[in-house]
């Protein structure tokens, strides 16, 4: 191998080619870090992610092989990097994997021969360097690949003493518990003595190092662990840009190639600092803040923002401990933008999205810092606080760790990290406790009907994909494809309640069932060959409507998309549905009209809001109904009146110019020639529809006005915050929009006859009635005190002497529950000397007390210790200081025998 630098946009650029020119592999994109279409997955963490389907049969592509660099981030969920992050060489939570497949197309021969001339022709890689491992076999698997072992042997010309074989940990690899499996043979390097690595030579063991993994997918898994040969074995293929640039330069750890370097110069030049690829601090912190910027920049590029729950979450436990080791590293102030802007330039040639998203990226790198740092001092002493006097192997509670999450803003995962380092475990059941407690966890929702998703794949493989006529017409016949049935049963299943108390709780569970008739009353699923109706997707609601033939009236009260399949929901109101029949389908045209108003006024807004707010926005969500519209989208702080008033007007005026709707269909990169807008996250076709409207320019599938004039005219309803860096917007449009106004008016003009003013005077009626009614209120609040103060003064003469102790206990029923405080004061001034303690029922299930003890006292008695022990009589806890003390009780039942025991508890302090 020469001594040249190879840079990792060379490296990629070489992989790639020499798969698509010299092999015949389709080139794909990497897909979006967004898993398209899998629940179980937290982001893409693997190559073959997005050919899942094609190597389980359940999508059929025009290819047979392919190749692509994807992107993939490993962290949050069980494919979780996150805390080897800076202090190994080759531990990050973004990399990029390259790859080759094949789909039932060639095999191990071929996938073994392309992959060692790659590395040892193209690459120049040394021969005697490299190594072989295949499957060895083991129980419960197949026997030893004796196949692989001889192609790398007799075909390839890979000396034997260079080929091992090992057990299923490493070299046999399966999908999951069940589906797809098969041996996998692996390509390792031996970089001879690695010098420079962190902590001294070859720390981790990483002399010769795993460069290539190629995956044999020829057999399946089923449930009671058996394994069939499967009919098209296929292949799967991974290989770290990362790992693979480390080699070939000949450095010690990824950190040292230029897709990671440029972020710790950074660092370097902003402090004044030198990186010399050790394990102390600052170098583990520069490394870090390299990782996470490049992995922030690609999450934040797909769509991810930081939010508290779900992948938004892990965003911000990887925003938040790159902002913490910048702190300790020495940045005093925001930096972690900049940082991210090295990464972003970095990277935007091969992955141009990035660029288009610098806006967004930039402003909540920004705002996520200001936010953190804001507690962050704050949250590291109560860190320091509650760690305080614990050893190695000791636990933070819980309660701590949720404090610290809940009021200084440090995800559980950065926690467990800190406490890692120091030699501390989180009880992290502790902390799921507290969340559950506070409301504070994300719920996610079901599918809905159970298995719904499979069989709409195997119909999907099995029909093709649906017709759809409905951009031209809202009538036309079609032939029934596919029936399938709803059966509802109840099943017992697990509920969590909001106090965190788990109880058994009967669900209706919905069940899909093939079926070849549909009869009167049943409720169930219609595929037709051609329909008109618009099936759920990109923000649009489904289609409702009838389906009829002579006989038969069916009722359409839902549509959606599944797997290119338009799916009717229906209920079979008279007759019954045969599979093979042809239909008559109507879709409801009034409310596809109101639809079609609000999903073109979405378009418009988009528009209006990147221009008032600025280029950084971007559509984070939309719902298009018949009467009312909802836009989420990205933007870091309040939108003000005079920008919401700005935004309406625009959206009006592109309106009033009745602007023609433009519809075209082109190849994607065409599309985004012509700067049409897509959604983050989305997976497009090669081929992809534009809708124009004036100045907007857009990607989308659904079904629009004819000219912007046929809105009629747009009103916003409601602006506000949704989740950090997230705004909601809604809105009507046309007839909705007029009634809406009207209903303004209305409003005003009642509120005009309540006060006995003109429409133009109720603003300063109303503030001129408030400073009445602040005035009234501190004259009443005087007047309370006043009554306060004259009924403490006769309460006292009820105080009893304990010890020669003065103890007034008193249920304050007729004092408010926030004014309890003021009136214990008032008591212990009237006492002088003396014990007052009060109780109160709030509502049937609670109740309050407190113990106040004049300051003589203290030190003779306790007012904490005293509460801890009245509150248990109530059903209660608490505590305080030793002068007061307030506690909170669930029985106010025994709020009378709690006052009782008062004189026992002071008698025993005495």
């Amino acid at each position: 191998m020469s001594n040249r630098t190879w840079t990792g946009e060379e490296l990629r650029q070489r992989f790639l080619n020499y798969f698509e020119e010299q092999h015949g592999h389709q080139l794909v994109q990497s897909a979006p870090l967004i898993p398209q279409g899998d629940a179980t997955l937290l982001f893409v963490n693997a190559g073959m992610v997005q050919f899942k389907d094609v190597f389980t049969g359940k999508e059929k592509r025009d290819y047979t092989r392919a190749t692509s660099s994807q992107k993939c981030v490993r962290a949050g969920g069980k494919h979780n990097d996150l805390e080897n992050v800076g202090r190994t060489a080759r531990h990050h939570t973004f990399f990029e994997m390259l790859g080759n497949f094949s789909f039932g197309d060639y095999f191990k021969k071929e996938a073994c021969q392309m992959a060692w001339t790659f590395l040892t022709e193209e690459l120049g890689l040394d021969r005697s360097r490299l190594t072989v491992t295949v499957f060895g076999g083991e129980e419960g698997y197949p026997p030893a690949d004796e196949e692989a072992e001889r192609i790398w042997h007799e075909e390839v010309g890979v000396p034997m003493e260079q080929i091992s074989r090992h057990g299923a940990d490493d070299n046999f690899w399966q999908m999951g518990e069940t589906g797809p499996c098969g041996p996998c043979t692996e390509i390792h390097y031996d970089r001879g003595k690695v010098e420079g690595a962190f902590g001294g030579d070859d720390p981790e063991g990483d002399q010769v190092l795993e460069v290539w993994n190629l995956v044999f997918m020829q057999y399946e898994r089923h449930d009671d662990k058996s394994l069939t040969p499967l009919p098209a074995p296929s292949v799967d293929t991974g290989m770290g840009l990362e790992r693979l640039a480390m080699v070939m330069n000949g450095v010690a750890s990824n950190y040292d190639t230029d897709l990671l370097r440029p972020m710790i110069t950074f660092c370097e030049e902003k402090l004044g600092k030198t990186y010399t690829s050790s394990d102390s601090d600052d170098d583990v912190a520069m490394r870090v803040i390299a990782d996470h910027a490049r992995t922030t920049v690609f999450l934040m590029g797909d769509g991810v923002l930081p939010d508290n729950a779900g992948r938004g979450y892990v965003l911000k436990a990887i925003m938040r401990r790159a902002i913490l080791f910048g702190d300790l590293l020495g940045f005093d102030d925001v930096f972690f933008k900049d940082a991210c802007m090295v990464a972003l330039d970095l990277f935007k040639k091969a992955y141009p999205e990035l660029e288009k998203s610098r806006s967004l990226i930039e402003k909540a790198a920004v705002s996520e810092e200001k936010a953190f740092r804001a507690t962050l001092r704050r949250g590291l002493e109560r860190f320091a606080q509650v760690t305080d006097g614990l050893g190695k192997g000791d636990t933070i509670d819980g309660e701590s760790a949720f404090d610290l999450h809940q009021t200084y803003g440090f995800p559980i995962v950065m926690t467990e990290l800190m406490a890692q380092e120091k030699g501390f475990v989180v009880d992290k059941d502790g902390f799921d406790k507290e969340q559950k407690k506070h409301g504070d966890v994300s719920k996610g929702g079901g599918l809905g009907v159970e298995g719904a998703a499979d069989i709409y794949k195997t119909l999907r493989q099995d029909l093709g994909a649906t017709s759809f006529t409905g951009y031209e017409t809202q009538q036309g016949e079609g032939t029934v494809v596919a029936l399938l049935r709803v059966d509802v049963t109840e099943e017992e299943q697990e509920v969590t309640d909001k106090k965190g108390k788990t109880k058994k709780k009967k669900v209706k569970v919905e069940t899909l069932v093939p079926t070849d008739k549909l009869n009167k009353g049943e409720k169930g699923r219609v595929l037709l060959d051609v329909t008109p109706f618009y099936g759920e997707s990109g923000g649009q609601v489904g289609d409702t409507g009838a389906l009829s033939a002579d006989g038969l009236d069916v009722k359409v009260f839902n549509t959606t998309k599944e797997s290119e399949l338009h799916v009717h929901h229906v209920s079979v109101v008279e007759g019954s549905i045969n599979k093979g029949a042809k239909l008559t389908a109507n879709v409801d045209e009034q409310r596809l009209a109101g639809i079609k108003r609000n999903h073109s006024a979405t378009h418009l807004l988009h528009l209006a809001l990147r221009e008032v707010l600025g280029d950084h926005v971007a559509q984070k969500g939309s719902v298009v109904e018949a009467k009312r519209l909802r836009f989420d989208f990205s933007h870091f702080e309040a939108v003000t009146d005079e920008q919401v008033a700005a935004i309406e007007d625009r959206v009006n005026q592109l309106i009033l110019d009745n602007g023609e709707r433009d519809t075209e269909e082109m190849n994607i990169d065409a599309a985004k020639a012509k700067g049409a807008m897509a959604l983050f996250g989305e997976k497009y076709a090669d081929d992809v529809r534009v809708v124009s409207m004036g100045p907007s320019v857009e990607l989308c599938g659904g079904i629009h006005v004819e000219r912007t004039g046929d809105i009629g005219c747009l009103r916003i309803t409601t602006e506000g915050p949704l989740a950090a860096g997230v705004r909601r917007l809604e809105a009507v449009t046309g007839p909705e929009a007029f009634a809406f106004a009207r209903a303004q008016g209305a409003a005003l003009k009642q509120a005009g006859q309540l006060l006995q003013a003109k429409d133009e005077q109720v603003p300063s009626r109303i503030e001129k009635l408030q400073a009445e009614l602040k005035d009234a209120e501190k004259e009443l609040t005087r007047l309370k005190q006043k009554a306060a103060a004259a009924a403490a003064s006769e309460a006292v003469s009820s105080a009893i002497e304990v010890g020669g102790v003065k103890v007034l206990a008193q249920n304050a029923a007729d004092v408010d529950g926030k004014g309890m405080r003021d009136y214990a004061d008032k008591l212990r001034d009237q006492l002088g000397s003396g014990v007052v303690v009060l109780g109160k029922a709030l509502s049937d299930d609670k109740c309050t007390l407190l113990v106040a003890l004049t300051k003589d006292l203290v030190g003779k008695l306790h007012a904490g210790n005293m509460v801890k022990e009245l509150a248990a009589v109530v059903g209660g806890k608490g505590g305080g200081r030793p002068d007061f003390a307030q506690a909170g009780g669930s029985d106010p039942s025994q709020l009378d025998a709690m006052l009782g025991k008062v004189e026992s508890v002071v008698q025993a302090q005495l």
